[in-house]
């Protein structure tokens, strides 16, 4: 172990992993590299367009401008914690059902974002939505879709 290098637990899709990292290691970095968790994107390395989101405690966090050791002892869930292929998760198979991605780059980011908006809110407004929504980039085009199938998540979460 070099000087500058820690080892930190961090639970991930409630299974704890050792990792012997920097600690101001970006999560993205663990969660993909060490992990093999490919849920989560690099997109623009700077927390902006949210293709690395996350659930920290069950918040949305872009783990891109995330340290190690600030998620060290929390919660973590990526895309892939919420369902899989042969169960997915109530906003995974909404999305599914409502085919709302054409690429699928920016899909992470929104399904999360959207998975941490129904934790505090089960029954949010399409405007609610909308004001949550806005930060996550989609290059394709596919609003409609992303809409609708946020739209259908909601109405199956009542």
């Amino acid at each position: 172990m070099s000087n500058k290098t820690q080892v930190f637990t961090l639970k991930v899709n409630t299974a704890e992993h050792e990792v012997e990292v920097e600690p101001d290691t970006p999560l993205l970095y663990i969660l993909r590299n060490d992990l093999e968790l490919n849920g989560p994107k690099f997109g623009c390395g700077l927390g902006e367009c949210g293709a690395c989101t996350v659930l920290v405690d069950g918040v949305a966090a872009r783990s891109c401008v995330i340290p190690v050791n600030s998620v060290a002892g929390h919660d973590i869930t990526t895309l892939e914690g919420l369902g899989s292929p042969e169960l997915p998760g109530l906003v995974q198979q909404a999305f599914i059902d409502e085919q709302g991605a054409q690429c699928g780059y920016c899909l992470n980011g929104i399904i999360m974002t959207m998975q941490a908006l129904l934790n505090r809110n089960p029954h949010p407004t399409e405007e609610q939505i909308r004001q949550e929504l806005k930060y996550n980039l989609c290059r394709c085009g596919t609003h409609m879709e992303i809409m609708a199938s946020a739209l259908l998540a909601t109405e199956r979460n009542r």
